[in-house]
């Protein structure tokens, strides 16, 4: 089956050439134990079996200078699109949009939650942002979220002054799904597919999530497919965030997706990534 990765990390062995700068102010854990640069990404693909990723910036090593997914972009052409960060409420935020899309990055996200910076920062519905949202509704740039369910209404607001706007959930915004069956404490996040731009970022994150109390995967998953469409919900490894190898994870998504139809998994695993990211089809077949 065609597989594409939607969230993957790249640190690169060279930190004078491509410094240390974290949001939150102190590096990742994660990123000092498991350190993968993008060609050990690409030979953790091919042992996968996996066609193409999504390179996300690594927010908690490098903040807002995404030049090292510009290097694994480049390195690997066929193989690997770009998403960078930027401060969103910056003056210049605009101008770091069309600067790393500029380098050949086709996504942008905004981090604004993780192991560097806990709790839900407040700026996401800033009206300093505005312009940023603007500029990625108008040009159809899809907008990656590193957010919590505390975020949602802010989510909202936005969504309502920027509909046509196309947002990808990471981890599906971390919900508790403890509760089991109907996932009343989800609810906000299944309000959510009255916006036809949200996506959500199936990661590893949500398939402990869905194996927690009284939730199992194969009762969650049919679920959010059922309120959100196939076509609107994407496969992320979080590798190497993520322990153990990327062989394991995308196992590990394949048995949690087994119960549904052989449409709905090749969406998830690889299709839904394709539409929302056209490069990875001008990449593929370029």
């Amino acid at each position: 089956m065609d597989v594409v990765d939607s969230h993957t990390h790249v640190i690169s062995p060279d930190a004078e050439r491509y410094p240390h700068a974290p949001l939150g102010g102190h590096r990742s854990d994660w990123s000092k134990a498991r350190p993968v640069d993008h060609h050990a990404l690409v030979a953790a693909m091919d042992e996968a079996g996996i066609a193409q990723a999504v390179v996300v910036q690594a927010s908690t090593v490098y903040g807002h200078d995404s030049r090292y997914v510009v290097q694994a972009v480049r390195a690997h052409p066929g193989r690997f699109v770009g998403v960078f960060s930027i401060d969103a409420v910056a003056d210049d935020a605009v101008d770091q949009i069309k600067r790393w899309m500029d380098q050949g990055l086709v996504g942008l996200r905004l981090f604004t939650t993780g192991s560097t910076m806990p709790g839900q920062a407040d700026w996401l519905g800033d009206r300093r942002s505005w312009p940023a949202w603007a500029y990625a509704e108008a040009r159809g740039i899809p907008v990656c979220l590193q957010m919590t369910m505390d975020g949602i209404p802010m989510l909202r607001g936005l969504l309502e002054q920027f509909p046509e706007t196309k947002v990808l959930l990471d981890h599906l915004a971390r919900p508790d799904l403890a509760d089991g069956p109907p996932y009343d404490r989800a609810q906000a996040l299944f309000d959510l597919a009255a916006f036809p731009g949200v996506h959500l970022k199936l990661t590893n994150r949500t398939l402990a999530a869905a194996g927690q109390g009284a939730s199992t995967a194969t009762a969650f998953i049919p679920l959010v497919v059922e309120r959100f469409g196939a076509g609107s919900i994407l496969w992320g490894s979080n590798f190497p965030a993520a322990e153990g190898r990327l062989a394991a994870l995308l196992d590990e998504a394949k048995a949690g997706l087994s119960v549904l139809p052989e449409a709905d998994r090749a969406a998830i695993l690889a299709g839904s990534a394709r539409r929302l990211y056209p490069a990875l089809g001008e990449a593929r077949h370029g």
